[in-house]
């Protein structure tokens, strides 16, 4: 959608809404404590006594008053860093050891199924920029039980990777200097990654736009110099190399299903942030920008993963031990980038050091986001009165503080870096959200399935949207069925792994998230005294109009109308940039 749509309609209609706030009082100390005060907000009762349950709860979440501060470059450098962490510079080496031809079937399977994932979820944002994005839009368009599951999950999981991404932080400094207590370090870094939330969402975004910009600048270096190498250009050069890895030992280790299966849970856990650019529509500015920014995932995928993909493997043998330390370790030595330049003297040492660096911003730049989406999640589910109300706090400068403040004190399990047992916590830890995040993207794709559905079942036009996902409701149908074979591939591969028979402790290592979620989904139901109740709510009874950002459907569509006429007179290669990008 164009800039100029944006500025020419209507958000949210607020006019039930008051705000109590007295002007901030003077004096730097004063100004301060007010602004850690709770936004004082009233709904017109009268107003709200005309809505059924779910129409009040829309509504209540469509007009939470954090601050839009997020402006076209923090949401476009927010979709670009958000899959550019460890699952890259660190966990891809553990996919690449089962073959390169197993590694790009399973990250491009993944990744298209994203790319379904982010056009549905932009849609439904655009359309209702609420509270907690998609984890919302769950319970809004599916069944609020289910919502709640897949939103208390996603959480959780960024909640657990905030201190292990702390502990990832110390690890790497350790490259450096190994005589610093780690638990200095991780010290360190929480206060500096709790700190830097404090400052609000715009201090989020402006880190982000930084720390992305390192990233990806590392990653194009990165590829250039993989590239020159494979051409048997630079030092200690071995001559030309080409596919000669992918011949000898081969593209795909053995049995070749199994190898692809077993590189879905590093696709998703490198991917796992892809959708960050959505959380943050509610605090976005103007909705373009989120479309701009959702359209360029796929590119992002196609560019910074395949790419790298083959790159490596063209340099490192699957067979290379090495790799198999990116399954479990922050070390710099497991990664796949240092292990692809290691042979090339005393420039893959300069180089080890760089790439040491820019793992420490990858891993920074994760924690930051850690504490970021789980605050929000939090937030939503306190406003929509899934969690108690305290949690929907937010202050006088637009932050989720105590959503925060859980999530930083969440964070404190980082201490654990001084036990021996730090890794068996965290294996632990993580195995209850271990493949969640396919189920949130699964839900986010029968979230837009179900709200096309309601639309035709209650005679509405599509017309109606400020923005339609690229490959419409077809496009999220074929994403929910990719996600849900991935689902049954990596449970089939969690009870059956390579190389052994049946395991359980590596099933629930993997999979214990899936019992946990069906344990949620029960007891939220019974709670709410739903448990005889239908599992979804009736298409004829979705709410499609509360909370809409384009409550003028007429306004809209005179508007659509001309931006359609002015991209027409644009030339054919711009129309297809527009259309993709």
């Amino acid at each position: 959608m164009s800039d100029s749509l944006e500025k020419g309609l209507n958000p949210v209609s607020t006019q039930s809404i008051e705000s109590l706030d007295n002007e901030a009082p003077s004096g730097t100390l004063n100004k301060l404590s007010y602004s850690f005060k709770r936004k004082q907000v009233q709904y017109d009762e009268d107003y709200l006594s005309t809505l059924d349950p779910n129409q009040r709860t829309n509504y209540i979440l469509a007009n939470q008053p954090l601050r839009k501060s997020l402006k076209k470059r923090h949401i476009k450098w927010i979709a670009y860093g958000g899959t550019l962490g460890t699952g890259l510079f660190i966990g891809l080496g553990y996919s690449i050891s089962q073959g390169p031809g197993a590694t790009l079937i399973g990250f491009g399977l993944v990744g298209f199924a994203i790319y379904c994932v982010i056009q549905a979820a932009a849609e439904l944002s655009v359309a209702y920029p609420v509270s907690g994005s998609f984890a919302s839009h769950v319970s809004r368009f599916v069944d609020p039980a289910l919502g709640f599951t897949i939103a208390s999950n996603y959480g959780l999981s960024w909640l657990i990777s905030f201190p292990s991404e702390l502990i990832g932080c110390s690890m790497t400094i350790r490259y450096w200097n190994d005589q610093i207590d780690p638990v200095a370090w991780v010290a360190i870094f929480w206060v500096f990654v709790v700190t830097l939330n404090l400052f609000g969402v715009r201090a989020y975004g402006e880190s982000e736009f930084l720390l992305s910009i390192i990233k990806i600048i590392a990653i194009v270096i990165f590829i250039i110099i993989g590239i020159v190498l494979i051409a048997g250009g630079g030092p200690h050069s071995q001559g030309y190399i080409g596919a000669k890895y992918w011949h000898d030992p081969g593209a795909f280790a053995s049995p070749v299903f199994k190898s692809i299966c077993s590189t879905f849970i590093s696709a998703g856990f490198s991917y796992g942030g892809s959708e960050l650019a959505v959380l943050a529509s509610a605090e976005s500015k103007n909705a373009s920008h989120i479309t701009k920014a959702t359209k360029q995932v796929f590119w992002r995928i196609a560019l910074f993963y395949i790419t790298t993909i083959v790159v490596i493997s063209c340099l490192v043998p699957r067979t290379d031990e090495r790799l198999l330390g990116g399954s479990s370790s922050e070390d710099i030595s497991a990664s796949p980038f240092v292990i692809a330049l290691s042979n090339t003297g005393q420039f893959g040492v300069k180089v080890s050091h760089f790439m040491n660096a820019v793992i420490l911003v990858a891993v920074l730049s994760v924690a930051n986001s850690c504490v970021y989406a789980s605050s929000r999640v939090i937030q939503s589910l306190g406003a929509s009165g899934q969690l108690p109300s305290i949690f929907a706090y937010i202050d006088n400068e637009g932050r989720p503080l105590v959503g925060i403040i859980t999530s930083s004190i969440f964070g404190l399990l980082c201490f654990v870096v001084a036990s021996d047992n730090q890794s068996t916590v965290f294996t632990w830890l993580f195995s209850l959200c271990s493949i969640s995040a396919f189920f949130t993207w699964f839900s986010i794709c029968l979230s837009h399935i179900r709200f096309r559905l309601a639309l035709k079942k209650q005679g509405r036009s599509t017309e109606e949207l400020g923005f339609k996902a690229v490959l419409g409701i077809y496009g999220s149908i074929i994403g929910a069925i990719i996600l849900i074979l991935i689902i049954i591939g990596e449970i089939w591969i969690s009870v059956y792994p390579i190389g052994s028979g049946p395991d359980v402790l590596t099933f629930f290592q993997n999979c214990l998230s899936i019992p946990l979620m069906i344990v949620i989904w029960l007891g939220y139901r019974l709670i709410s005294k739903r448990f005889f109740k239908k599992p979804y709510i009736p298409l004829n009874e979705i709410d499609l109009d509360t909370g809409k950002r384009y409550p003028d459907i007429e306004e809209l569509k005179a508007q659509k109308k001309l931006d359609a006429e002015i991209l027409a007179s644009k030339p054919l290669y711009y129309r297809i940039y527009n259309w993709w990008c």
